[in-house]
């Protein structure tokens, strides 16, 4: 075999059809696009449009809301701050909160806070200070010999006293 009598599998490249071009290419004329009117043009697009009858979308009730003042929480597991420790980017001695968990890579942001939760096992002694806590996360790091401060998440927008 020579590197001139390579070739594409059959099928493998698919040439494209040319819309447009005479009643013999099958695809003249219209260009498969129907008769006249208003979808045989270009740029319309009718999603929801039943033929003048009250779309689905505005007979359905709105329903819901969105709270503007939600907090958004990251959320880190026992096991991964155990592993952080073990890869020795966090110290157990010191105090493990959200900054030490960005600046350790476990978490990529600081969100409105850390949430705690009991996946995975702790086997040292921390002093965890987090916005939130699952109770099977303080049972465990309490079971290992340390600690875990809830502290109230910092309000955004207003002033850092």
């Amino acid at each position: 075999m020579k590197l001139s009598e390579l070739s594409d599998r059959p099928g493998a490249r698919k040439v494209r059809r040319r819309i447009g071009r005479g009643i013999g290419s099958g695809k003249g004329k219209t260009g498969g696009r129907g008769g006249k009117g208003q979808t045989a043009r270009t740029g319309v697009a009718i999603k929801g449009f039943e033929g003048g009858q009250m779309p689905l979308h505005r007979r359905l009730p709105k329903r819901g809301f969105t709270n503007i003042f939600r907090k958004e929480f990251n959320e880190v597991n026992l096991g991964r701050v155990q592993q952080a420790i073990d890869a020795g980017k966090l110290d157990p001695a010191a105090p493990i909160d959200v900054e030490a968990l960005v600046k350790a890579r476990v978490l990529r942001r600081a969100k409105g806070g850390v949430r705690l939760l009991g996946a995975g096992e702790i086997k040292v002694k921390v002093a965890l200070t987090v916005a939130g806590a699952s109770k099977s996360a303080v049972a465990a790091v309490e079971k290992a010999g340390g600690s875990v401060t809830v502290v109230k998440p910092a309000e955004t927008g207003e002033a850092a006293a």
